[in-house]
């Protein structure tokens, strides 16, 4: 669904990705993790036309789309959030979400009334008791979830997600883990940047690991947890691979 092929991106002096390539499928959640740093979201960036790459390309599905400014991105089924909140804090929750999804409605990708699609991803989500609350005075948390919704609002066909457990409590963001996997047995290609690795390990079919700008790892959470390379990246040192059964380590 979608396609990062030898994307490179330099500013200045700094090497903010260095030859990048990787799939997302769709029906499936793909994770891109690494260390502070490493890139992430200057790959979302990319990815969405926020950021021109000084090399390489992006493909969704057939159509290559590296020169598309981020609405006409959006407008073939790319939606995201971001690891820094990007609400109308004055509007509701509810009202949030509402903007996405009358935008929707003009571009037809939904057969339901904006109102009715809003009151359903509120209630999917989990958030249909703050849908009166002013964004700017939710928690963080729970903010995210809104910009989830709103997002999805968009009847997207690839969802980037930035961090969106960030804020969560556990049961929070086990909540949200379930939701990505319904959605990616609706069809939907997710990526998700996500340092929560209890999350990670348990929704993530493949995982992309990035360190300094360069790909370093690629395979399934198993292979990639027990990977040299990836275990260096996160904690400075080299560790013995974990024993079938160990829970899997949270990176901070």
């Amino acid at each position: 669904m979608l396609c990062v092929e030898e994307v490179s991106v330099r500013f200045g002096g700094v090497q903010a990705l260095q030859g990048v390539s990787f799939e997302v499928t769709a029906g499936a959640v793909t994770g891109l993790i690494g260390p502070n740093g490493a890139g992430k979201t200057t790959m979302f960036n990319v990815v969405t036309g926020l950021q021109r790459p000084d090399a390489g390309r992006v493909r969704l599905g057939e159509r290559d789309i590296t020169r598309l400014r981020p609405q006409a991105r959006a407008h073939l089924g790319l939606a995201r959030t971001f690891q820094r909140l990007e609400l109308f804090g004055t509007l509701t929750a509810r009202e949030n979400v509402l903007v996405a999804a009358e935008v929707a409605a003009g571009l037809t990708r939904h057969g339901r009334s904006p109102a009715d699609l809003t009151g359903e991803l509120l209630e999917r989500v989990g958030i249909t008791d703050v849908a009166a609350v002013p964004c700017d005075v939710l928690p963080t948390g729970t903010a995210r979830l809104v910009e989830v919704a709103r997002a999805l609002a968009t009847g997207p066909r690839v969802l980037l997600l930035d961090e969106p457990s960030s804020g969560l409590s556990s049961g929070e963001s086990a909540a949200l883990g379930r939701l990505l996997l319904r959605l990616a047995d609706e069809g939907i290609a997710v990526l998700l940047v996500e340092h929560d690795m209890d999350l990670v390990m348990t929704v993530c079919s493949m995982l992309h690991v990035l360190d300094f700008g360069e790909l370093i790892a690629t395979g399934t959470p198993t292979q990639v947890r027990d990977d040299r390379r990836v275990q260096e990246a996160y904690l400075g040192v080299t560790v013995e691979p974990a024993a079938p059964g160990d829970a899997p380590a949270r990176v901070d």
